[in-house]
């Protein structure tokens, strides 16, 4: 009698999204805080280069979107083999206070992409317009 090992109907799909790399939308990990008069945000994005980041802040919605790309060759004896990972992050997040979109900054460094927001006083008019944010090393 031989038995037959028992797999779920769907074992095959799994084992390929595994063994697949596919250039699926990660969500960066994101911290966001109040520091003074401005809302500040954290982002993880290792390995990024900082020329493949976008940042947009518009109607108090902040948008961060970047891709990637790894090469990585191995020759050994007998065998020749050449990847490619591409990997495309984003994330949009409501701020949880007025902010004055067009004072964005950003900066990246180690990894992290800081964005710099300063929040709208009672005092003054909101200008809605969309804004990409320039990124400083």
């Amino acid at each position: 009698m031989s038995l037959i090992p028992y797999r779920h109907p769907f074992w095959e799909i799994e084992k390929w999204f595994e063994e697949e790399q596919w250039p699926a939308v990660k969500t960066p990990k994101m911290d966001i805080y109040e520091k003074g008069d401005n809302v500040v945000a954290e982002v993880e994005l290792p390995g990024v280069d900082p020329k493949n980041i976008e940042v947009e802040v518009k109607d108090n919605i902040l948008k961060v979107e970047a891709q990637t790309e790894t090469k990585k060759e191995e020759k050994k004896k007998g065998y020749y083999r050449k990847e490619i990972s591409r990997g495309y992050f984003q994330r949009s997040v409501p701020l949880p206070v007025e902010v004055m979109d067009e004072k964005a900054e950003a900066e990246y460094s180690d990894g992290i992409l800081t964005v710099t927001i300063p929040k709208l006083k009672k005092s003054e008019k909101k200008e809605t317009k969309k804004i990409k944010v320039k990124i400083k090393k």
